[in-house]
């Protein structure tokens, strides 16, 4: 019976008030689950957040010019084109360059490090067509 269980649960005490706390408290895997190394390391250099975040903080920087020249429609109107654009890909399993993204930001004309190596993440083994489609789509 779920409502039983459930009524079970609302009336029982919670047990972080009886637990440990100290130098020796372990790790309690069923409440808090796996740990992600990738969270709790710290940035191996300290640019390394700001290189990260350096086309979010140019974007930002080139809507503020814009808005104090133009005024609020110039960004705004720049920003939906941006989404719109970020809409437009090709199928799962083909590598999308989103050429219009760059050509929007003024990037196309500029050679960077994706240009001559590419960037890892998006290397050129090509899956599965149609199971990436379906996955891509919700059907699996």
């Amino acid at each position: 019976n779920s409502r039983g269980a459930a009524s079970l649960l609302k009336d029982t005490i919670p047990v972080a008030e009886f637990s440990a706390s100290g130098p020796f408290e372990g790790f309690d895997l069923m409440r808090r689950g796996f740990t992600s190394v990738k969270n709790e390391l710290m940035p191996s250099h300290p640019l390394e957040l700001t290189e990260k975040n350096f086309q979010l903080t140019q974007d930002k920087a080139n809507f503020d010019t814009l808005r104090n020249i133009q005024g609020i429609h110039a960004p705004l109107k720049l920003q939906m084109e941006f989404r719109a654009v970020k809409q437009v890909q090709r199928l799962p399993f083909l590598h999308s360059s989103n050429l219009a993204l760059d050509t929007l930001r003024g990037n196309h004309e500029c050679i960077g490090f994706e240009d001559i190596l590419n960037d890892p993440s998006q290397s050129e083994v090509m899956g599965e067509p149609h199971v990436m489609v379906e996955h891509k789509l919700g059907l699996l």
